[in-house]
């Protein structure tokens, strides 16, 4: 059989909620085929939901960046070596046995339960802010407002990160997800996180409070350099994976007001609504990215020691095979569980039930508050995050009856 061969990575997207339509394509084609990345090195792009949980379980493979070609993929020029290196306390980029002794720091901050507990403070942090929205006059940039403050103030408070310093990290978080930046932009914009954790740090090692950095620091495990990167990461992903669900999703259910009708009615779907969403649009752009540390046959492929492996979330999570009953429809009621949009393996996200509350109040209360919300614009001018490694909407227009 003819191997299916794609020259480039499709990454536009006709419609604003659904993976290119290349990508799905080529998922019905094979679930796993050959892709040629920005350097001209022939690797993997997995497209099934199946195959794509197999490999990210599987200690068959590494996320080590010096082992793999995310950067060339993202980049597309001459990478400096020492860009690759793993930084300390960079779990995300580690594998066992560093990854296990970091990651286990960090997970008694993250249990269900500990979580839960926070559900009353997260809905009073939900209604200031919307008793912020209610105070714009009827219309407002849903993300500025209520999308990206809810969850930044979250992990702001949970790290004992001051509010009002949110424009420390937000402007180069933003450049460091930018898919426009160049590596020295995304560099330059990193070290400036890195030197404002380093000084979070070094406060919280002199006058530590309830939060979770000096929790952590109180082990005595972690390195200054470890702890820096490891609240770099939670602070990252604490604040734009969420704040991009958030907009994305009522953006989304705005466009299906049969399904919005549902979330209204149906208070009890909530929960399920939160992981149909997920689901459905799979925030992540494009990847992940893993290398094989060994040959290793998966769905009858033979993948090669150091061949390169991309992971396509979006199409995974509309794999028919998974999810039969047309993936591509939204469907409140269709049970969700099961999808790979906060990863899978040792490296799942940690803090996702931190983002399920989040969402299940964010989505319950805001349109508890703002029964009329809409659209302020047409839904061809809502602007979209092609541009970075976490999709989502770049502002949202919405207007209420004030």
């Amino acid at each position: 059989m003819t191997e299916l061969i794609s020259e480039t990575l499709p990454t536009a997207r006709p419609n604003p909620f659904d993976p290119p339509v290349e990508v799905s394509g080529i998922r019905e084609q094979a679930r796993i085929s050959r892709l040629r990345f920005a350097d001209g090195h022939l690797g993997w792009l997995v497209t099934g939901h199946h195959q794509v949980r197999e490999i990210l379980a599987s200690p068959s493979f590494t996320t080590n960046p010096n082992k793999h070609h995310m950067l060339d993929l993202r980049f597309q020029g001459e990478i400096p070596e020492g860009g690759r290196k793993v930084q300390p306390g960079m779990f995300l980029s580690q594998d066992p046995p560093d990854h296990t002794r970091l990651r286990r720091m960090l997970q008694g901050q993250f249990t269900v339960r500990r979580m839960n507990q926070l559900s009353d403070w997260i809905g009073t942090i939900v209604d200031d802010q919307l008793e912020h929205l209610r105070s714009l006059d009827g219309r407002a940039d849903l993300v500025k407002e209520f999308a990206l403050p809810v969850p930044s103030l979250v992990i702001c408070a949970l790290l004992g990160v001051a509010y009002d310093e949110r424009h420390r990290f937000q402007e180069d978080t933003a450049k460091l997800l930018s898919l426009e930046s160049t590596f020295q932009e995304a560099m330059d914009a990193m070290a400036r996180i890195q030197e404002f954790m380093h000084e979070l740090i070094a406060r919280k090692k002199e006058n530590p409070g309830d939060d979770m950095i000096s929790d952590l620091l109180a082990t005595g495990e972690p390195t200054d350099q470890e702890a820096a990167n490891m609240a770099l990461l939670l602070l990252l992903a604490g604040h734009e994976t969420t704040a991009n669900m958030l907009g994305l999703g009522t953006f989304t259910l705005l466009q299906h007001p049969d399904q919005l009708k549902i979330l209204k009615d149906e208070p009890e779907v909530v929960d399920n609504a939160v992981e149909e969403l997920m689901r459905y649009l799979s925030i992540i752009h494009f990847g992940p990215v893993r290398t094989a540390s060994e040959d290793v046959e998966i769905d009858g492929h033979l993948i090669e020691a150091g061949d390169t492996v991309l992971m396509h979330m979006p199409a995974a999570n509309r794999d028919p095979e998974r999810f039969p009953g047309n993936p591509d429809e939204l469907d409140l009621r269709r049970p969700a569980s099961g999808h790979v949009a906060f990863g899978h393996g040792i490296h799942q996200c940690l803090g996702q039930q931190l983002a399920r509350i989040e969402m299940r109040i964010g989505f319950a209360k805001l349109f508890a508050a703002f029964p009329d919300l809409r659209l302020d614009v047409d839904p061809g001018e809502v602007p979209l995050r092609t541009d970075m490694g976490i999709y989502g909407v770049h502002s949202l227009p919405v207007a209420w009856s004030s």
